[in-house]
């Protein structure tokens, strides 16, 4: 018993290596383009509205491609979606680099969007269906902390790369990143099938067993279910609260506290290390608790109350960076625990396309959030930010206690 659970242990960790790197590939091309918008601004001559709209493009069609690409993993199995969507990453950093224009650059973004879209439905239906359950909490934590590495390397590596050559070599060499690791997919190919005919399975039984009548779900069935939508607007929620922190914290910081923008991006970076360094605290107390929507509950109180603290403008300087730390690991920690409860609450076997539509409330978030906090700021209402944020925050609290109780319904 203990050779196979060991066996087991491996197989799962090789498998959530190989998930994990493409999922920190997918947040290390959301951060490619904006550290190149200096460099393209004295290229092309572009204003700041106009580079904002290349992000607001790439969200966007993330948005759509990512609730439809969940039928095709449904369909065709996740392997072919997700070396499809790395592929695309590669030849939307192929293309910025090739860029003579504002025109090239829109086509990079709305590859790049359609590469990206496909991550979520792919990384959570091999992660849930391939994964031992008992090991599904640090499964959640690891994929969530690379996806912070990549947010984290990003700049440094464009800007680097940028400084010592240009800003095209930076984009070819992210093109390069990106290829080698569709090659490490592919030699890892094996380990990345999943049974499309067991999943279907497995979403017929978990029907039938909730509805009395017998009669099949349609292939859009699962959008009449209040668990789907309820999921949706908690992760529209939680990524309009961290994309208005991380587009705007360092200007608000310099409004209200004249801190210096450049010291309010370390704040941002030191909190993306909290969060990664949270995600695995985070995964420890989901498999020991077992109780998602307190430690959710738990988390996302203290970020409540440090955003409402910043908002005053008292908060002595030296203490604000402990303020991010501390906003960090809240969101680290609640990570797991967040996966954990939306598993919980979704229908079974339909994983690629209730992921996909789930989650794209996460790009709709990230594409509507800047444009509103942005709003804030223009009109020199910068502590609206924090307090917005935290208001964001007790709908997530509010709704994931809602989410929680749908999940414990579910039938075992």
């Amino acid at each position: 018993m203990t050779v196979a659970l060991t066996s087991r242990r491996a197989s799962d960790v090789r498998v959530i290596g190989l998930i994990s790197l493409a999922h920190g590939s997918s947040h290390f091309f959301h951060l490619i383009l904006p550290p190149m918008f200096p460099w393209l601004k004295a290229e092309f001559g572009f204003n700041y509205a106009e580079l904002g709209l290349l992000m607001t493009i790439f969200f966007v069609v993330s948005c759509i491609v990512q609730a439809a690409s969940g039928f095709l993993v449904d369909r065709i199995g996740a392997r072919p979606v997700l070396f499809a969507g790395v592929g695309l990453l590669a030849l939307a950093a192929l293309t910025y680099s090739q860029s003579t224009g504002y025109a090239m650059l829109v086509f990079g973004a709305v590859i790049a969007g359609c590469g990206n879209g496909i991550f979520h439905p792919v990384d959570y239906t091999l992660i849930n269906h391939k994964i031992a359950p008992v090991n599904l909490p640090y499964a959640y934590s690891i994929h969530g902390v690379t996806g912070y590495l990549g947010w984290a390397a990003a700049p440094a590596f464009m800007v680097a790369i940028t400084t010592i050559f240009d800003w095209r070599i930076a984009f070819l060499a992210a093109a390069a990143l990106e290829a080698t690791i569709l090659l490490t997919l592919w030699l890892g190919r094996n380990r990345l099938i999943d049974d499309v005919q067991a999943r279907r399975q497995e979403s017929e039984t978990h029907h039938a067993a909730n509805n009395p009548s017998g009669t099949p779900m349609s292939t859009f069935g699962f959008m009449r279910l209040p668990a789907v939508w309820l999921c949706w607007i908690f992760f529209f929620f939680s990524m309009g609260a961290t994309t208005g922190l991380q587009s705007f914290a360092p200007t608000a910081l310099f409004k209200i506290y004249d801190i210096a923008v450049s010291s309010g991006n370390y704040y941002l970076t030191l909190m993306s290390m909290g969060g990664a360094g949270g995600m695995l605290l985070g995964a420890y107390l989901a498999t020991r608790l077992k109780v998602p929507e307190r430690i959710i509950t738990m988390c996302f109180t203290v970020n409540i109350v440090m955003g409402l603290l910043l908002a005053t403008g008292l908060v002595p300087v030296e203490i604000i960076v402990v303020a991010f730390i501390v906003i960090g690991l809240g969101l680290g920690i609640a990570a797991p625990s967040r996966d954990l409860m939306i598993r919980n609450a979704t229908p079974s076997g339909s994983s690629g396309r209730v992921y996909g539509i789930v989650y794209s409330g996460i790009d709709l978030g990230a594409a509507l959030s800047p444009l509103l906090f942005g709003i804030l700021l223009d009109i020199n209402l910068p502590k609206l930010l924090f307090i917005g944020v935290a208001l964001l925050q007790l709908m997530i609290i509010l709704i994931g206690f809602k989410v929680s109780t749908l999940g414990q319904a579910k039938p075992a």
